[in-house]
């Protein structure tokens, strides 16, 4: 299923729509910099300044190259189009939207997400992805885990045509409370008793990383889980992490982690019986 354009916000708008005319050598500005943004994405390295120089130029024709496009080393709208690609494609509806449940429409676009290898890209917590996350924001002290568990929230809640059960945010403790106040909530101890079971999400819920009573430092979605009480592992797609689970990594990647050795609670996306 297509994008509905219509009801995109603007800040996503921002990041998908092509220029309105064709960048080339001497451009300048934001639309030259996410140029720059995505040809490093896709491996055709080169200084992200936003000045559309000889080395941008080259690398736009090395894209066209690997994309079978016409190898011009200007940006027209297909040329945009193909470099934002992996964007569009993780904005995507799934066709069982209105059919799956809400914790599997979160997990079917969650993987769509992932699959499209989301990263940093210029800089600590910087770029397209990060942008997308963040309501339009990014830059060092924009750290964006819980701007991507709410941005795939919003988004399944979105296509299904439903309101989301909170609202969503970029800080962790938020959603916390969130969850609290919607009556959502689900502590560790609530799950290592077995007083409620890992099948009562539903298949997907938030994960939050608990450093103290009152202060999580890292979220993501969780999926399917195995073992009971402390022994539980669940499967995780979440962002500003990689392979070692840090809470600021650089990208979106899958994850198993354990109740046994690290403070988790969680908050469930639906009512909890």
């Amino acid at each position: 299923m297509a994008i509905n354009f219509e009801k995109v916000p603007s800040y996503i708008r921002r990041e998908i729509d092509p220029p309105k005319k064709a960048l080339k050598r001497g451009s300048r500005g934001q639309k030259a910099r996410q140029v720059q943004e995505w040809l490093q994405y896709h491996k055709c390295r080169t200084g992200i300044d936003g000045q559309y120089g000889p080395a941008t130029h080259e690398c736009v024709k090395d894209f066209q190259t690997k994309a079978n496009l016409k190898v011009s080393g200007n940006v027209d709208k297909t040329t945009w189009q193909a470099l934002v690609a992996p964007m569009t494609a993780a904005l995507a509806a799934p066709t069982t939207a209105k059919t799956d449940s809400a914790p599997k429409t979160i997990e079917q676009i969650a993987r769509q997400h992932v699959q499209q290898n989301p990263h940093e890209i210029g800089g600590q917590n910087s770029g397209p992805w990060v942008r997308l996350y963040c309501d339009g924001n990014d830059g060092s002290h924009w750290a964006w885990c819980a701007g991507f568990v709410s941005f795939i929230m919003q988004q399944a809640y979105f296509y299904r045509g439903e309101s989301t059960p909170i609202k969503g945010s970029v800080s962790c403790d938020t959603l916390s409370a969130q969850g609290k106040q919607k009556g959502l909530f689900v502590s560790e101890s609530k799950i290592k008793t077995q007083k409620v079971s890992w099948d009562a999400f539903g298949g997907a819920c938030l994960f939050l990383r608990r450093r103290t009573s009152d202060d999580w430092t890292h979220t993501g979605i969780a999926l399917a889980a195995s073992g009971k009480g402390k022994n539980v592992v669940f499967h995780t797609i979440e962002g500003n992490t990689n392979d070692e689970g840090s809470r600021e990594g650089y990208e979106a990647c899958e994850r198993k982690r354990s109740l046994s050795n690290t403070h988790y609670d969680f908050v469930s996306f639906i009512p909890l019986s």
